[in-house]
């Protein structure tokens, strides 16, 4: 069984359309989610800075790192966790895989 075939895992995009080192909004059954790829890995979070309610795909990339653009919040890719103020909650993170061309994120826990 592929992960598609799975409960919980949906198609985001296709891989092409997240350029490395770059970030890009897709939208994942209603909910808006940021796709980073760093490293040939794809991360995704929710699209939303915890502090301003900005959208974390328009930060600046840095490793496994975001910083959002309006008053500078950072939060580490893998886990959501906010690691530069002046945010202090985290933001969700999903799962990710890659099957053939397509990215796919795992909405469900």
């Amino acid at each position: 069984m592929t992960a598609a075939e799975s409960p919980g895992w949906v198609k985001a995009c296709p891989l092409v359309d997240v350029p490395e080192d770059a970030a890009v909004q897709v939208e994942v059954e209603g909910q808006p989610i940021c796709l980073a790829r760093v490293e040939g890995r794809v991360y995704a979070l929710e699209d939303r800075c915890s502090h301003a309610d900005i959208p974390l795909s328009e930060g600046e990339f840095d490793g496994t790192t975001v910083e959002c653009w309006l008053h500078g919040s950072r939060f580490d890719l893998t886990t959501g966790e906010p690691i530069g103020l002046p945010a202090t909650e985290p933001v969700q993170v999903y799962q990710t895989t890659i099957e053939g061309d397509a990215v796919l994120v795992r909405l469900e826990s």
